[in-house]
C-alpha cells in the first residue's frame, strides 16, 4: 500500500523545474492548452508506437527555455520555450525528441539509479519541494515546484549518445507524418552558443541535453534527407496558435495582447477573440471580458473549452449562477476532462445551495477519478464532503492534498482523523493508512 501512495506522490513530484534553486515554478493546468498540445503530440506518439491517451504534455511556467521527460507518462515544456517557438513544427520537433527518449528506453537507467538518487537526497528534495500554488486568482491553478538545480540536472541529464539516438528517432517520427524536419534544426539553432556560456547563464535545455556544433550539423544533415516528405498540415498550425495564444494571454501583459490582437470586439479568429477576453479579464474589465467570451461561445457552441473559459471568467467575477451554467455546458461537451469537471464543481460550491452542494460532491468525485493530481480539486472535494457531513472523507481529502504537495508531516494529523472517523478496512481508511505508512517511510 505504501508503494501506491509513494507512486502517487512521485507522479506529482516529477514536474521538476531545472532552473534556479531558490525559485518556485508552477505547472499550468489549463484544459484548452493541454488539449491543443495533445493534438500536436498525437501524430508523433502514434509514429513512435506510444499511447496518445497515456502520455500527457504539460506546461511549466518558467521563462527559461527547456523541455524534459521525467517518467514514461509526462512530457514537460517550459512556457518560455513555447513562447519563443514560431511554428507548430518547432513545437512538434521538441515533443518528438522527448518522445524518442521514452520510446528508446533512455529513462530505464533512472529507475536503476533511484536508490542512489534517494541516498543523495534527490528524491527527498523532490518530495519536500513540491508545494501547491494558491488556487483562484486570474491565472491557471497549478503545482509549484522548488528544487536544487544541480541535483536535478544530474538526475535528468542525457548522454551525447542518447541525444544522437533521440534526434534520429525524432526526425523519423516527424517525417512519417509529413512534418517539416528542418524544424528540429531551427530549434537547436535557438541554443547555439550555449556551450560557451557559464553554467549559471545557460538555458536549462542546454544543461540536460548536450549540445554542440557537431550535433547541430548532424541534425541538419538528417533533416535534409527527409525534405521531400513534408506536406501541408494546417490543423497543426491551428492548435499551435491556440495553445501559444492562450498561454501568452495569461502570462504576458494585457497591453501586449491588445497590441497583437486589437481591441475591437468580435474581430479576428477564435484564438484572437479568446486572447482578447482573457486580456480584458486580467485588466480587469469584467463587462468587456464577459461580452467577448459570450459572443465567442455563441459563435462556437460545440467547443467545451470556450465554455470552460466563460465559466472561469464568470466565476471569478462572482456571477455564480451564470458560471454554473457555463461550466455545465462545458462538462456536457467534455464529460471525461477532469479539469473541466473540477471547475464545474468549484462553481457549484460557490453557489452554495443544498442542491448545488450535493451536485458538487458528485461532480468533484468524478473529477478526482479522472485527474487526481490537482490540489485545488482536492481542497474543493474536501469542502463538498464537509458540507455533506462526511467529516471522515473531508479529513481524507485534506490528507491527500497535503501528501500530493509533498507536505507529508502536515498530512499525518488529517490522515489519523480520517481513520478515526471512517470504517476500519474501508477504501478511505486504507487510503489514509497509505499516507501514514508513506510518512513514516520518508521520515526515516
Amino acid at each position: 500500500m505504501a508503494g501506491r501512495i509513494m507512486a502517487a506522490i512521485l507522479a506529482a513530484a516529477i514536474a521538476v523545474a531545472i532552473a534556479l534553486p531558490a525559485r518556485a515554478q508552477t505547472i499550468l493546468r489549463d484544459p484548452d492548452i493541454e488539449r491543443a498540445l495533445r493534438e500536436l503530440a498525437r501524430p508523433i506518439l502514434n509514429a513512435a508506437g506510444l499511447s496518445a491517451a497515456r502520455i500527457k504534455v504539460l506546461v511549466i511556467h518558467d521563462d527559461k527555455m527547456n523541455a524534459f521527460v521525467a517518467d514514461n507518462g509526462h512530457i514537460f515544456l517550459h512556457s518560455g520555450l513555447i513562447l519563443r517557438l514560431k511554428s507548430a513544427e518547432q513545437v512538434q520537433a521538441v515533443i518528438a525528441h522527448e518522445v524518442a527518449h521514452i520510446a528508446n528506453g533512455h529513462l530505464a537507467r533512472r529507475a536503476a539509479n533511484y536508490q542512489v538518487a534517494r541516498n543523495t537526497a534527490i528524491m527527498g528534495t523532490i518530495l519536500a519541494g513540491v508545494a501547491a500554488a494558491a488556487g483562484g486568482g486570474k491565472g491557471a491553478a497549478g503545482i509549484a515546484v522548488g528544487v536544487q538545480s544541480s541535483a536535478m540536472r544530474s538526475f535528468f541529464a542525457h548522454t551525447r549518445a542518447e541525444e544522437a539516438s533521440a534526434d534520429q528517432s525524432a526526425l523519423r517520427y516527424l517525417a512519417a507524418n509529413g512534418i517539416d524536419t528542418q524544424a528540429m534544426a531551427q530549434v537547436l539553432e535557438l541554443f547555439r552558443g550555449q556551450e560557451a556560456l557559464s553554467v549559471g547563464r545557460r538555458d536549462p535545455y542546454a544543461l540536460t541535453h548536450p549540445l554542440n556544433r557537431d550535433r547541430i550539423r548532424a541534425v541538419a544533415g538528417f533533416a535534409a534527407g527527409f525534405a521531400d516528405r513534408t506536406r501541408e498540415r494546417p490543423e497543426d498550425g491551428y492548435w499551435f496558435a491556440r495553445a501559444r495564444g492562450k498561454l501568452s494571454a495569461f502570462i504576458r501583459s494585457p497591453a501586449t495582447t491588445f497590441r497583437e490582437v486589437g481591441r475591437t470586439p468580435g474581430q479576428g479568429d477564435v484564438t484572437a477573440r479568446l486572447r482578447r477576453a482573457v486580456a480584458y479579464h486580467r485588466q480587469p474589465r469584467p463587462d468587456r471580458a464577459i461580452a467577448e467570451i459570450q459572443s465567442l461561445v455563441a459563435a462556437y457552441p460545440d467547443d467545451p473549452f470556450l465554455a470552460e473559459l466563460q465559466g472561469q471568467i464568470l466565476l471569478e467575477n462572482r456571477q455564480f449562477g451564470a458560471a454554473v451554467q457555463a461550466y455545465r455546458r462545458a462538462a456536457q461537451k467534455a464529460p471525461s476532462n477532469g479539469l473541466v469537471l473540477a471547475g464545474y464543481g468549484r462553481a457549484l460550491l460557490a453557489r452554495n445551495t443544498r442542491a448545488s452542494n450535493a451536485e458538487a460532491l458528485k461532480v468533484l468525485t468524478r473529477a478526482r477519478d479522472r485527474d487526481p493530481y490537482s490540489p485545488l480539486m482536492l481542497r474543493d472535494l474536501g469542502l463538498a464532503h464537509a458540507r455533506a457531513g462526511n467529516n471522515g472523507m473531508a479529513a481524507l481529502m485534506s490528507a491527500e492534498r497535503y501528501a500530493l504537495i509533498g507536505r507529508l508531516k502536515d498530512a499525518v494529523p488529517h490522515a489519523k482523523r480520517a481513520q478515526g472517523l471512517l470504517p476500519r478496512g474501508s477504501n478511505g481508511w486504507n487510503r489514509a493508512q497509505d499516507i501514514l505508512t508513506a510518512a513514516r517511510a520518508v521520515s526515516r
